[in-house]
């Protein structure tokens, strides 16, 4: 009897191993580390680019911080002779601090009035009209402003320099002859304050906003009106916030040049006779108004200047960071 072998056996073929797929966690952690490196690096991008300004700002500027009076006075137009860079310099700087003080002066409390005024008084519908009209002043260019500032503020503000001037002169800041065209720092620190208005405005209305509604509620319970609830209780809570919103809107005018370029008649004085026109000048406005045409030795003096404007924004910027770190557990700053 014969026997057929068989075939031999074919293996069947192994499964298919599944395919591992990434849980949501590792998605999301994936992202996390994606993203940490993102703002890192953007951080350290902001870093690098103000210390690469600063170190631009040093190097351009070491040359006419050690010259002599004699180059500088060769080269800078208008250079006293006789006179250290630092001495030179002062004037502007002093003019720039008081420009930018005057216009804080005066924007902040009209800041804070509308920011409360939107925030816990108007209605709705119109706090959110006349929010939308004050960030819409922010919009608006500079040189416009200067425009405005030359055509209708500075006619319109110079019979009232002119009051002040004659029942007000024994103060320091209404003495002096006043401009009869009104192109004087006063007029520059009315249109600076309206330029920064809109940031002390927008910055301290979402502090107030921010005011735990506890703290609201609490203070009308214990019968206090309206007015006691907002100084006892919203007040407290966004000063260092107002603080930050005055900083913010106090850097915009420390820079400003457009507008201080179209209205100030120029002069290059420690005064603070703000009626009176060719007293004072800005270091943002000098700097525009000089470097078209300025070569050599006045490059690097007017790159100086800039320096001096960069340390006293930074110092500035540094200040209020110091105000607001110390109150931050108390308020809605942060």
């Amino acid at each position: 009897m014969t026997t057929t072998d068989s075939p031999p056996a074919v293996p069947a073929p192994a499964p298919a191993r599944p395919r591992r797929r990434r849980s949501t966690g590792d998605t999301e952690r994936g992202f996390s580390r994606t993203f940490r490196w993102i703002t890192t690096g953007a951080g350290a991008l902001i870093l690098a680019t103000l210390a690469a300004v600063a170190l631009f700002l040093v190097a351009r500027a070491f040359p006419a911080v050690t010259a002599s009076p004699t180059e500088l006075a060769d080269a800078v137009p208008r250079y006293p002779d006789d006179t250290s860079f630092i001495a030179y310099v002062g004037p502007l700087v002093f003019g720039t601090l008081l420009a930018a003080v005057l216009a804080l002066l005066l924007a902040t409390p009209v800041a804070m009035g509308i920011a409360l005024f939107i925030s816990h008084y108007a209605p709705r519908r119109l706090a959110q009209v006349l929010g939308y009209l004050v960030d819409l002043l922010a919009a608006i260019p500079s040189v416009v402003y200067g425009l405005w500032g030359i055509a209708v503020l500075a006619p319109a503000a110079a019979p009232v320099w002119g009051w002040l001037n004659d029942y007000l002169g024994w103060f320091p800041l209404f003495a002096g002859e006043a401009s009869p065209t009104a192109r004087t720092l006063a007029t520059v620190a009315v249109v600076l304050a309206v330029m920064i208005l809109p940031i002390i405005t927008a910055v301290s209305r979402e502090v107030f906003l921010q005011t735990p509604r506890l703290h609201e509620e609490a203070a009308l319970a214990l019968g206090a009106t309206r007015w006691e609830m907002v100084r006892t209780a919203v007040l407290p809570f966004g000063r260092s916030g107002v603080i930050s919103a005055a900083m913010l809107g106090l850097g915009r005018a420390l820079g400003e040049t457009m507008a201080v370029l179209m209205i100030l008649s120029p002069g290059f004085l420690y005064s603070f006779k703000v009626f009176q026109a060719a007293q004072h000048q800005t270091i943002a406005a000098y700097i525009a108004l000089d470097f078209p045409e300025a070569s050599g030795l006045a490059v690097n003096a007017l790159i100086a200047t800039g320096l001096a404007l960069f340390v006293i924004t930074l110092a500035v910027n540094m200040a209020a960071r110091a105000v607001v770190a110390r109150r931050k557990d108390f308020s809605g700053a942060n």
